[in-house]
């Protein structure tokens, strides 16, 4: 067992989860792996079933009965990992867009110091590869938006790309946090922010999904825009 669990939810993801599987446990530090899966048509659940049986102890999974959001699964997932003692629990993609290799960048951050590590396109270093202008006009624009509103500090706010430390998620109260979307990785940070903790920046380059199609909605960018105003009276 590590001591370090990366979380990733899956809903119709059977072309990732064998190649993310193989990506993350053929890196130079041990990661454990837990798929958090919401009944995925497609048959993702019974190819995360037959990965278990020939990783058991690192890959693991939490079938849940139908699609309950994003930010649901994490909070199910960060949940099962701080019972299990993990020290360094990540968010991370099933779809590539995220690269498994920069987990050890985000690991290192957290290890010399911080309490939350984000993979950030939009800091000194960080691009963003195979996107629209307009997609990308949209999410700069979103994320100048959170940190005028919250003064969160981060120029990455929406970023799902991201390592926690234990006493991170330890403070924060995730009995409260119902958010599905961007507005549950924006809810995230301000919550480590409230508590004073400490935040950096590590630069990655974002990657378009390269299969599977993308679970993006009119609806998550509605949540995240009236969400940010809720956050600032949240208990968290």
């Amino acid at each position: 067992m590590s001591n370090s669990i990366v979380i990733i939810p899956t809903y119709n993801e059977r072309e990732n989860v064998q190649l993310m599987t193989d990506a993350v446990l053929a890196l130079e530090e041990p990661f454990d792996i837990l798929f958090v899966d919401d009944n995925s048509p497609d048959g993702t659940a019974e190819i995360i079933a037959s990965i278990i049986s020939a990783h058991p102890g690192r890959v693991h999974v939490i079938n849940r009965p139908g699609k309950l959001g994003l930010g649901t699964a994490y909070i199910t997932g960060f949940k099962w990992a701080l019972a299990k003692e993990y020290a360094f629990i990540f968010e991370m993609d099933c779809d590539f867009s995220h690269d498994p290799a920069d987990l050890i960048r985000l690991k290192k951050a957290c290890v010399d110091g911080v309490e939350l590590a984000i993979g950030s396109r939009y800091c000194k270093g960080g691009k963003i590869e195979n996107w629209p202008f307009s997609r990308w006009l949209l999410s700069y624009f979103a994320n100048l938006y959170v940190r005028l509103v919250l003064w969160i500090g981060v120029h990455d706010s929406t970023a799902g790309f991201k390592c926690y430390t234990r006493k991170a998620l330890s403070y924060i109260n995730l009995d409260i946090i119902h958010f599905k979307g961007y507005a549950f990785q924006i809810c995230m940070k301000y919550a480590v922010r409230k508590h004073r903790l400490k935040i950096t920046e590590v630069p990655i380059t974002f990657k378009d999904r390269l299969y599977g199609e993308s679970k993006m909605s009119t609806g998550i960018f509605k949540e995240a825009l009236i969400g940010v105003w809720k956050m600032r009276t949240m208990k968290l």
